[in-house]
């Protein structure tokens, strides 16, 4: 007996080399006794069996049922998926005092990068050129019909949502001297303040952004919160920036708005997925596709491990976890899955 805490690790769908370096992996196991720790589903009933010992459990979601009356022990669930899992019973955890904690703050910086880029490839045409120099089809130096691009620096931008990344993306737009406005029901207007953006309305922020980042957690209140009425408030010139969840938008008006030319978009997130090969949003000429990969970055995947091991180390030592977002009694049943996964 090593006398350390049991953790069960069920990382599946992700693997345990993706989350931990090597260093962090012997870390973990230095740190407390790991339970499974394996790339496969750990086994429905050998779950069940090492429950009642358990001190935490880390997974990628909750596909375990309604167990937690047989966890006497269990201190925290900690999610490796980056959301927060709806089949939980957060009241029950809540009342046993059992923390529940969401890798989300590891993936702030390569999905705040990532949509930085995103902006900069639309507003500067980067996709569509690369495309005409390939093809032989490039217009060179001063052709006018390129003269809808335009400069970042010095434009009114809007955020729906200002959580994890957007804080993350307003510190990256700190050089380009952008006026920052945002719109989030979750946060008051002096917290938003006192990140530096203007609280504003949603029909105010489409209406006036040149740039308009949607960044907002899907939850059970906001299925399409960008609808086509809100969506034809865009002003032509402007870009919409999708990277949180389509969840968020009503994806059939964005499609047939950036089809029609309305406003360009840069999107990193569909309803289902992968894209549908005969969806109109890939024939769009004024759109940057990107296959849901803002987060995918080795550094961000090793963040995840890093954040877990680090709140398990507070946990053991009687201290509050600070490195994983923790969630609130006020907040987390509201909180939804979105993305439908096709299999091809």
């Amino acid at each position: 007996m090593s006398g350390r805490p049991k953790v069960i690790v069920d990382p599946s769908f992700r693997s345990m080399d993706d989350i931990f370096s090597a260093g962090e992996a012997t870390r973990l196991r230095e740190l407390v006794d790991v339970v499974w720790g394996r790339d496969d589903p750990m086994p429905l009933d050998e779950f069940t069996a090492a429950l009642p010992d358990a001190f935490a459990v880390v997974s990628a979601g909750w596909r375990y049922g309604s167990v937690l009356g047989d966890a006497p022990n269990l201190r925290a669930i900690l999610t490796v998926s980056g959301g927060w899992p709806p089949e939980l019973d957060y009241a029950r955890c809540f009342e046993s005092g059992i923390r529940v904690l969401s890798a989300a703050p590891a993936f702030a910086d390569a999905v705040a990068e990532m949509t930085l880029a995103l902006a900069l490839a639309s507003s500067r045409d980067v996709v569509s050129e690369d495309r005409a120099v390939r093809a032989g089809e490039e217009r060179w130096l001063s052709s006018a019909d390129r003269l809808g691009t335009f400069l970042l620096s010095g434009k009114r931008v809007g955020f729906v949502g200002f959580g994890n990344i957007g804080r993350r993306l307003r510190a990256l737009l700190e050089p380009f001297g952008c006026e920052v406005c945002a719109y989030d029901p979750w946060l008051t207007d002096a917290y938003l303040r006192d990140g530096r953006v203007e609280p504003t309305s949603l029909e105010r922020l489409l209406e006036t952004s040149r740039v308009i980042f949607v960044l907002a957690t899907p939850t059970s209140e906001n299925r399409a919160l960008l609808s086509r009425e809100l969506l034809e408030l865009v002003r032509p010139d402007a870009m919409l920036v999708l990277v949180s969840r389509a969840h968020v938008v009503d994806f059939e008006a964005l499609t047939e708005l950036v089809l029609a030319g309305r406003f360009r978009a840069a999107i990193d997130v569909y309803p289902a997925e992968p894209l549908d090969p005969a969806h109109p949003i890939r024939t769009a000429p004024g759109a940057v596709l990107s296959p849901h990969r803002a987060g995918l970055v080795q550094e961000a995947l090793w963040e995840i491990g890093s954040r877990v091991i680090d709140d398990l180390e507070a946990i053991v030592n009687g201290l509050p976890p600070r490195r994983m977002q923790a969630a609130d009694p006020e907040l987390a049943t509201r909180y939804v899955r979105t993305t439908q996964v096709v299999e091809r």
